[in-house]
Formats: C-alpha cells, sequence, structure tokens
C-alpha cells in the first residue's frame, strides 16, 4: 500500500489533450469519526443558498456542467448514463432538498463540488497500490465499483484514475470504487479536483485550497495540493 509521503501523481498528456484539467490536494492525519456540530449548521445555510441559486438551473447550457459532457463526448462516453459528479449533486439537491450525510470528509467535498461545479472525489491513500495515474483505460484494468464485492466490466478508452495495480480508483470523474473509499476509519487522503475547458486553472487551485482548509479546519490533519506530473 502507498505512503503518504511517497505516493506520486501523474496524468497522460493524451488525457490533457481533450480538455480534462486535474489538482490533486492530499490530506493526512484527519479524524473522520465525529460529526462538527459547527459544520452541520454551516452546510444547512450553504445547502439553502444553493437551492436558491440552482432551482431554476439548465444543465446543459452551464458551461462548466456542460464541459463534462462534452470530455465525455470526445471520451466516446453516452451522455444519457454518465452524468458527471457535481450535476448528479445538484439534481439530487434540487429532487430532495438535500444531499445524503455520508461522513464529514465525503460531505464537505460534496458541498464544495456543488458551490463550484468541478466534478471532486476522495480516496483512502493507505489502500492505494503504488502511484495513481490519470490515463485512458484499455479495458484489461480491475474495476470494482463502491458498494460492490466483485468487479464488472471496464471498458477501454475511458479517462480513469489508476494505481499500479491496475485497479481503477474512478472512473471518469463519475464511480469511485469500494477499494479506496473515505470512511470513518480513514486518515489519509488523496482528493481529485477536475475541470474541463470552461473551468480556469485558479478555479482548480482556489477550490483544492477550500477542501484543504475546511476539511482540516473540521477533521483536522494538514495537507498540500499537488500538480501531476505529465507523461507523454
Amino acid at each position: 500500500m502507498s505512503n503518504v509521503n511517497e505516493i506520486q501523481f501523474a496524468v497522460e498528456k493524451s488525457v490533457l489533450d481533450i480538455g480534462v484539467k486535474i489538482v490533486f490536494p492530499v490530506i493526512e492525519g484527519i479524524d473522520n469519526t465525529l460529526i462538527s456540530p459547527e459544520w452541520m449548521e454551516k452546510r444547512k445555510e450553504i445547502l439553502a443558498h444553493l437551492l436558491d441559486e440552482y432551482k431554476d438551473i439548465d444543465y446543459h447550457a452551464d458551461p462548466i456542467l456542460e464541459g463534462f459532457h462534452i470530455l465525455h463526448d470526445r471520451a466516446g462516453v453516452k451522455r444519457r448514463k454518465n452524468i458527471p459528479t457535481s450535476e448528479n449533486l445538484i439534481r439530487l439537491l434540487n429532487k430532495h432538498g438535500d444531499v445524503f450525510f455520508i461522513n464529514q470528509a465525503v460531505d464537505i467535498y460534496n458541498i464544495i463540488s456543488m458551490e463550484s461545479k468541478l466534478a471532486l472525489g476522495a480516496h483512502d491513500i493507505d489502500h492505494v497500490d503504488g502511484n495513481v495515474t490519470l490515463r485512458f483505460t484499455d479495458g484489461t484494468e480491475r474495476f470494482v465499483p463502491i458498494g460492490q464485492s466483485e468487479p464488472v466490466q471496464n471498458s477501454p478508452h475511458e479517462y480513469s484514475y489508476c494505481d499500479d495495480a491496475n485497479e481503477v480508483l474512478c472512473r471518469l470523474e463519475i464511480r469511485q470504487v469500494e477499494k479506496t473509499k473515505v470512511d470513518e476509519q480513514t486518515k489519509n487522503v488523496f482528493y481529485i479536483v477536475q475541470g474541463n475547458e470552461a473551468t480556469d486553472n485558479d478555479l482548480l487551485l482556489t477550490t483544492a485550497r477550500k477542501i484543504v482548509d475546511e476539511t482540516i479546519r473540521y477533521c483536522g490533519g494538514k495537507g498540500r495540493i499537488i500538480i501531476p506530473k505529465v507523461n507523454c
């Protein structure tokens, strides 16, 4: 399993070429066992604001949300069955007036995902094998989606986050896996902060800093932001 101080992050140039933008915040030493009353009050206020802001949203007219669908088009992924994570969260919020609280760390990044419209995810570093690379799949990778116990078929030519054991950790920006899910026992986390051609670099970095700051505030730990190495 990966050491939090040694894990490296890379992205294939071919993935960047279709418009994917990515940075990786890393936070080590969190306490994800508690639920902060201060955070619960804050999330209530944020969700009320977002409900008002997004009540009449046209998902496909929004350049950031549509930007993820454009990435899917370029990767040959069908739109209907592959809703970008931030859009899916906003749809759930509009439908139910809330989003599911899973645990403190996950809730924080889910809220920030809706605020920024960026695709965010989190993974337990202690369950990663080796390093992480964002690359196009070839179909040989092992893929066990979160909530499942057996591998499912993995399609080729989908940009995915994979570790050195040839396991998918996140398919596109929409489906995370059981192997690295963040739960109450998680101590060390790497985050995906993914954008597209409609998102500038400042938004990615501002969002990454917000994840680090808010998570440390409510879960403790120490964090940094990693710009991945580009592999040709």
